[in-house]
């Protein structure tokens, strides 16, 4: 299993709440940190801003598309922007702890 690091924006903390609720009671995720962002961004050949709250998701690259089509049950945006980063080194305690959680 590869850990990863997966990035979402959502529209405000209730929707974010919902989607971090719905990933962790599925075991896709493992922790999930949420952070209030303000967002630049091309949209429709114009560019927008937007008050948005950024998801921060530890889980492993085998979960993404589980990850995708659950975010798409519960996010508000048509367009929604996940993206998943692999990381190369962590604790053993991490590891651990991921394989404790994540097991079905």
């Amino acid at each position: 299993m590869k850990i990863c690091i997966l990035f979402l924006t959502c529209a405000n903390s209730e929707d974010a709440d919902t989607i971090a609720q719905s990933l962790l009671e599925k075991k896709l995720v493992f922790c999930v940190k949420k952070l209030p962002v303000s967002s630049s961004f091309l949209w429709q050949r114009k560019i927008d801003h937007s008050d948005e709250v950024l998801l921060m998701m530890d889980s492993v690259e085998e979960n993404f598309e589980k990850i995708k089509t659950e975010v798409a049950k519960h996010h508000s945006y048509k367009t929604f922007v996940l993206l998943a980063c692999p990381i190369s080194h962590t604790t053993k305690d991490v590891k651990e702890w991921m394989k404790k959680e994540l097991a079905k």
